[in-house]
């Protein structure tokens, strides 16, 4: 049997969740596994604030790395802090000890991961990531230790859990986003500050680390395309459900290679059409559809976040780590903090759009419209048209919904433009792009 020591950073949800994992499936982790795994230091900023400080032996607890680096049997470092720093500095000192680093922390990761890399390398630490993105589903491990035979050129993915849930409600309950936000954070499902949620940010940091490993080149944070769901309606998902879509939050990464590699990488709200297996994930739920050349589609689903669910990813990195000691495993591509030279993230893209109008309701209008999509050579596939009075009823209304056929993006954004600057416009009222 063999005794491995870490130490946590944090010990907030997931830093506790570890320790809770610990406690509940160590015995069979040791026979199992054949390690018996002991938390010998756990680092929080103080004592007195520290919310989780009665749940653990007071002896583990310390309030600043050197103990942990001066303890020549701790070898690998649990970092479960989240955010930039101080976890950048602590996993930065780990690696640079040779001491094997597991975090959970995506933001960090997503931003540092080539400063992390290049530690690694010097000092032949281990670096493991697979509780960065989906929680209890190991994605990371699938692309990096299943798939590696397959030439991935697509993911679509739900990996964030609070976003799904509000999509969900607002879906089937009819609700309005500002409703279901203030019940997901009564719940625990959203941060009194969600913006890393509902802003798409959490999603572009986790779609940077997945496209970055399935397509084989560094995809920065900066050069995803990122839109939220916070302008999403009531309206929105009325249309949807008329013409049998649902509404997801999206990570779309996409590969084409000619002379060099041809990337497009983007989170917004997507409709999906109902048959489509990422159309059913509920709730808090995940999922990462893949394709690839030899496997075609795989589907990975399960818990995205959550105390315990994070925990056990954590955990099989720190036994992954045990069972590699001497020989871990680095990426493969060139980890730098730019774009390759050889890899073009694109700005413009294909993609089926749905758009939404309040327009004057009166002859020759829709003719026009359809004009300013041709002259952007944005083909239009279905019109759906319902009339309305404003308040005063002195105007007569109509609310037109268009379907695209493939359109590129920025022939569509040059489109809605120039329809706001026509007469007849009263507003845009959404833009969602479909996925079929």
């Amino acid at each position: 049997m063999k005794q491995v020591y870490i130490a946590v950073l944090g010990f907030g949800t997931v830093g506790y969740g570890v320790y809770q994992v610990l406690r509940q499936n160590g015995d069979m982790i040791a026979h199992r596994e054949g390690l018996k795994i002991s938390i010998k230091r756990i680092l929080v900023k103080d004592f007195v604030n520290e919310p989780n400080y009665d749940k653990a032996p007071k002896e583990l607890f310390v309030t600043g790395m050197d103990e942990i680096m001066a303890d020549p049997e701790i070898n690998i470092v649990v970092e479960c802090m989240g955010g930039i720093e101080p976890a950048r500095t602590c996993i930065l000192q780990a690696l640079d000890a040779g001491k094997s680093v597991v975090t959970s922390n995506k933001e960090v990761i997503s931003k540092h991961w080539y400063t992390f890399d290049a530690a690694a390398r010097r000092t032949g630490a281990g670096l493991y990531i697979e509780a960065t993105v989906g929680g209890g589903i190991p994605l990371i491990r699938a692309l990096t230790d299943g798939l590696q035979a397959s030439r991935i050129d697509r993911i679509m993915g739900i990996i964030n859990g609070t976003t799904n849930f509000i999509l969900t409600k607002m879906s089937e309950e009819g609700l309005a986003f500002e409703d279901v936000l203030r019940e997901a954070q009564a719940n625990g499902f959203a941060e009194a500050n969600p913006a890393a949620d509902v802003e798409g940010y959490d999603a572009c940091y986790k779609l940077s680390i997945l496209s970055s490993l399935a397509f084989h080149t560094h995809i920065p944070v900066a050069t995803i395309y990122r839109e939220g769901i916070t302008r999403l309606t009531v309206a929105d998902f009325e249309i949807a459900k008329q013409l049998g879509y649902e509404i997801k939050l999206l990570a779309i990464g996409k590969k084409t290679e000619s002379d060099k590699m041809l990337v497009e990488t983007r989170v917004h709200p997507t409709m999906l059409k109902k048959t489509h297996p990422l159309a059913s994930i509920r709730g808090s739920f995940n999922a990462v559809f893949l394709h690839g050349n030899t496997v075609d589609d795989v589907m990975l689903y399960g818990r995205g976040a959550g105390q315990l669910p994070t925990a056990s990813a954590v955990l099989g990195d720190v036994i992954y780590a045990c069972h590699h000691e001497g020989a871990h495993p680095q990426v493969t591509f060139r980890n730098i903090p730019d774009t390759d030279s050889g890899t073009v993230v694109l700005k413009d893209w294909d993609s089926i759009y749905c758009i939404r109008l309040r327009v004057a309701d009166r002859p020759g209008v829709l003719s026009s419209i359809a004009g300013v999509f041709a002259n952007h050579n944005v083909s239009l596939k279905t019109v759906l048209q319902s009339a309305e009075s404003d308040e005063d009823k002195t105007k007569h209304i109509a609310k037109i919904t268009f379907i695209t056929h493939m359109a590129r993006e920025l022939s569509v954004q040059a489109a809605l433009k120039d329809l706001v600057n026509l007469e007849c416009t009263e507003s845009i009222d959404g833009l969602i792009r479909v996925e079929e």
